[in-house]
């Protein structure tokens, strides 16, 4: 069911939409708001929204290039929104670009409301959108609204929010007063929204003529708001009884069972091959941009500052990456699991206290880890290394900043905010580092040594964590800061070992031949294997970026029991991250020479290694996002043992290899390490969940007889 708000601007339709929905699930009804956005607030009297200005035309460019993206076979959602612009065009360039943009984005969630079982909420809606058009147009006809309201689809129940023209001016003189400078250039002057009460009451007009159910509710005060949504609330219960009456005569229960045949067996998604194969290239172009920036300032780095200094700089980054995902608790990757469920129970009040539980045990955890890592080099460091004592105090100054801002971008994921989470790490981290890097060497007022660049790690991190706080509270659920927080410390707590296990040792293992080389005091050749990691580690972000959105769809079919669902869904995300890699690595096989050559002959010697390092990250790709299918089937403990032994095994095989070998021997030693890990984890996935090797079923898939045999041969021997 589709229910939509109009009104104007200081109306309180967002509010009322969250408070209705609210109301709805405390009822027991699954109900959801949809696009909504609130006025962000000034955080002070020098706070001028910049970033936030900055953040929103990122965020805004990202989202509508992913929908044109995906708007193959659905061209209809596009050509809407041109021709609703093109019959009421707005006078303002900026403001026909944001409204076409909405429309884009009302129209691909408006048809997949249509699909969804859940009362779905618009507190901006197609009406809204018109009427918008319209008061930025200035000089609209009826006969040109009427034509742009027969080309929007009509809700289930339409709402329309009555507030006296005195209230809706105060109201909006104090948004405008608690808003940022630079967010005002989006929103419109009074004089204009006010204009906006006498465009919305044509569009009633309009609307009552064409027999549309309109209900009209006043939401002038707190007791007025309430009587309404109470008003609404039956109006919708009625409207869904009168819906569920003729479908209950088709769906009788089962006589065993009392289950009705529609909910024991939920319809199968058949458009989800290409939904994840669209969402996986989205977030890959996302963080191969990102991975490309991170490359240029680590490559920039090695440049300036040589194969030494890039090695104890690489060290001490491993060790601060370490120790700050090690303290997140595993709490960057629940809350996306907690936060989300409480928003959809309605309980504010959890989502709240997990949050400031996660943000307040983690931060104490990564504070004692920077302080135990600085005290260890005050009392057990070689002093006469004094580059890379300060380099390591200035890395454990950094790890309560990675800790906040991989916690921040994780509070932005669980909001909704997908793209703008991944903006501020991927992107303007790493960019402020090499303009950072930039600047010292530009000025000559100091080195450009290890030390020197650990500093602007710290400077970027510090910046990046006051980036992605001031995004989360953008995202941030409409009555979240004022409810009252609640506490179920044994569920969070329960749920933190193994993530955190596998949060911290995913870093560990990736970084193991930097640390052993480290360890061994071969720092210069860490150096040296670091910026060829760097390479390497590109050709996994195809299985990083196929996870994105085979994880929360694994964890669906999985739920529903859908084991051949799942089956097929991880053989296509293994065919999806095994083509990625290849794409890359062929090219990275053939330019690793002369591109590591350019940064000086001493990086030359990298070649090899990054050669062996990509045919071990290309063996991870072919076995499918392995150990995020066991994350979201409930074997967290399984993937965290897997991945203690996957460490295990890499610092032994890396010992072994730099003893015998050298840092050509590290890389062997990752690579072999890597490769057992997969197939220790494979092994385990036959066994436990009776999933075949996704490119062994996709080769299978050819001939489907094969299929059955195949899987019985491969689950008697994964048993034994």
């Amino acid at each position: 069911m589709i229910i939509e708000f109009f009104g104007p601007p200081g109306s309180g339709k967002t509010t009322f939409a969250h408070a209705l929905a609210q109301q709805l699930r405390g009822k027991g009804y699954n109900a959801t708001v949809a696009l909504s956005y609130e006025p962000s607030t000034r955080a002070g009297s020098f706070d001028l929204g910049i970033l936030l200005f900055v953040s929103r035309i990122v965020s805004a460019i990202f989202s509508t290039a992913r929908i044109l993206l995906s708007s193959v076979g659905r061209l209809d959602e596009v050509a809407n929104s041109f021709s609703m612009v093109r019959l009421i065009p707005p006078k303002k360039r900026i403001w026909r670009a944001r409204i076409w943009r909405y429309i884009l984005h009302l129209s691909r969630c408006w048809n997949a409301a249509k699909q969804s079982p859940k009362i779905v909420i618009f507190d901006q809606g197609y009406v809204q959108a018109i009427g918008s058009l319209a008061i930025f147009n200035g000089d609209t006809d009826l006969e040109a609204l009427e034509k742009a309201l027969c080309l929007a689809p009509p809700a289930d129940l339409t709402i329309r929010l009555v507030v006296p023209a005195a209230i809706v001016e105060s109201r909006l003189r104090q948004r405008m007063e608690r808003e940022p400078p630079a967010e005002r250039i989006f929103e419109a002057d009074l004089n204009v929204n006010m204009r906006s009460i006498g465009v919305f009451e044509a569009i009633n007009d309009l609307l009552a003529t064409s027999r549309r159910e309109i209900v009209s509710v006043d939401n002038t005060d707190r007791q007025a708001t309430l009587k309404s949504i109470c008003q609404v609330e039956k109006q919708i219960i009625s409207a869904l009884l009168r819906t569920e009456m003729p479908e209950k005569q088709s769906e009788f229960p089962n006589s065993l069972t009392g289950v009705p045949a529609s909910a024991a067996a939920p319809p199968r998604n058949r458009d989800m091959g290409s939904r994840l194969a669209w969402a996986s290239i989205f977030a890959l172009l996302i963080y191969i941009g990102g991975a490309g920036l991170t490359s240029l300032a680590q490559l920039a780095i090695a440049r300036l500052i040589g194969p030494r200094n890039y090695g104890i700089y690489s060290y001490v980054l491993a060790w601060t990456s370490v120790l700050a995902y090690l303290a997140t608790l595993g709490f960057n990757v629940s809350l996306l699991r907690f936060v989300p469920a409480y928003r959809a129970n309605g309980r504010l009040d959890l989502a709240r206290g997990v949050i400031r539980f996660a943000l307040q045990r983690s931060l104490v955890a990564a504070t004692l880890f920077g302080a135990i890592g600085a005290t260890s080099v005050l009392l057990f460091s070689d002093h006469t290394q004094s580059g890379l004592e300060t380099s390591i105090m200035l890395g454990m100054v950094a790890v309560p900043l990675i800790t906040a801002y991989a916690l921040g971008a994780t509070l932005v994921r669980a909001f909704g905010g997908v793209v703008s989470a991944l903006l501020p790490e991927r992107i303007v981290r790493d960019g402020l580092l090499l303009v950072l890097v930039a600047l010292l060497a530009k000025s000559g007022l100091r080195t450009v040594d290890a030390p020197s660049v650990t500093l602007a790690v710290v400077v970027s991190s510090a910046f990046t964590v006051g980036l992605v706080f001031i995004t989360a509270r953008k995202f941030e659920p409409p009555g979240l800061r004022q409810a009252k927080p609640s506490y179920a410390s044994r569920e969070w707590w329960s749920a933190a070992p193994p993530l955190m296990l596998i949060t911290g040792l995913d870093v560990f293992v990736s970084r193991a031949g930097v640390l052993v080389l480290g360890w061994t005091d071969h720092i210069r050749e860490a150096g040296i294997f670091a910026l060829a990691l760097n390479i390497a580690m590109l050709v996994g972000l195809s299985r990083i970026a196929v996870a994105t959105m085979f994880s929360p769809t694994a964890a669906d079919l999985y739920a529903r029991g859908d084991r051949n669902g799942l089956q097929q869904l991880f053989a296509r995300a293994t065919l999806l991250s095994a083509g990625g890699a290849i794409v890359v690595a062929i090219p990275m096989m053939l330019i690793a020479e002369p591109f590591l050559r350019y940064f000086g002959d001493g990086y030359a010697a990298g070649a090899p290694i990054a050669r062996v390092l990509i045919l071990g990250y290309v063996f991870v790709a072919l076995c499918g996002p392995q150990q995020n299918l066991l994350t979201m089937t409930g074997n967290e403990w399984a993937a965290a043992t897997t991945m203690i032994a996957g460490a295990v095994a890499n610092i032994i095989a890396c010992g072994a290899g730099v003893a015998i070998y050298g840092p050509i021997g590290a890389a062997v030693g990752v690579a072999l390490a890597l490769s057992i890990w997969s197939v220790a984890m494979a092994i385990y996935i036959g066994k436990r969940l009776k999933i075949m090797p996704g490119l062994v079923f996709a080769l299978l898939s050819l001939k489907p007889s094969a299929i059955e045999a195949h899987q019985w041969n491969w689950f008697l021997r994964a048993s034994k």
